[in-house]
């Protein structure tokens, strides 16, 4: 049963033990989740192409005392299946298992009809956001089918589960994920994580500052107000969940 994410509170140690990567993890959503499930006792992996971003996360987590981090540095535009592969064999070589996988980096400069678009701009878009998640989901599936409790989290768009103008690239590679975590769910049902997907409706961060210069951001949330269901769904209390769609 989804919980009502306005009151839910884990336990202080609700993601203790779990190992978990988090891409996107040097600002917005990524960051503050980061932080969070550092606070609820994960050893965090840190992964984004800005390695002074990573650092002040890596910093805030020690200085909170959360378990150390780890930091893996990586430019999704242009990673390969090798770039992917010498990842899992550092996590395997570091933790031996992953318990959580959270896609949540992405990629969104601006909005365009499809007439105009560019499609040099849609092939980066695509490869960031659907193209580098399933590249990086089957590498590192033999590491999540060795934890007991594994949770693969798509961070989803309103725009990805209903189709609207100008939204190009991205709405389609949001509808894209929308179907992969669904196949993902239940190809991997009876052997292996289970695979969510989370739209955390609006929120206050620099990308969508950026296709939305007019709006007055004051009315929106922080990021670090929409950690709950990440938790919940990277943590035990949602075990056996699993093909659901959830926000929105």
């Amino acid at each position: 049963m989804i919980p009502d994410f306005k009151t839910y509170q884990p336990a202080a140690d609700a993601l203790s033990g779990r190992t978990i990567l988090v891409t996107g993890a040097g600002d917005g959503i990524g960051k503050a989740v980061s932080i969070a499930l550092a606070r609820h006792g994960a050893t965090v992996v840190l992964l984004g192409r800005t390695m002074h971003k990573l650092e002040k996360v890596y910093d805030a987590i020690e200085e909170a005392g959360g378990p150390q981090p780890a930091i893996f540095p990586m430019n999704l535009e242009g990673a390969t299946n090798h770039d992917y592969a010498e990842l899992a064999s550092k996590l395997k070589g570091e933790f031996g298992v992953l318990d959580g996988l959270l896609h949540n980096a992405a990629e969104l400069r601006y909005l365009s009809r499809l007439d105009d678009y560019d499609l040099e701009h849609w092939y980066r878009v695509m490869q960031v956001n659907l193209n580098g998640p399933v590249m990086m989901t089957q590498a590192c599936l033999p590491l999540l089918r060795k934890s007991a409790d594994a949770s693969v989290v798509f961070t989803s768009d309103t725009v990805g589960r209903r189709g609207k103008a100008y939204w190009g690239a991205y709405g389609v590679s949001k509808f894209a994920i929308e179907g992969l975590m669904q196949i993902m769910a239940d190809e991997n049902e009876n052997n292996g994580p289970r695979v969510n997907s989370l739209d955390p409706g609006p929120v206050r961060t620099a990308m969508r500052a950026a296709v939305y210069p007019g709006e007055d951001a004051s009315q929106l949330p922080l990021p670090e107000a929409v950690v709950a269901p990440y938790l919940w769904l990277l943590g035990g209390d949602s075990k056996g969940v699993t093909g659901q769609a959830i926000g929105g």
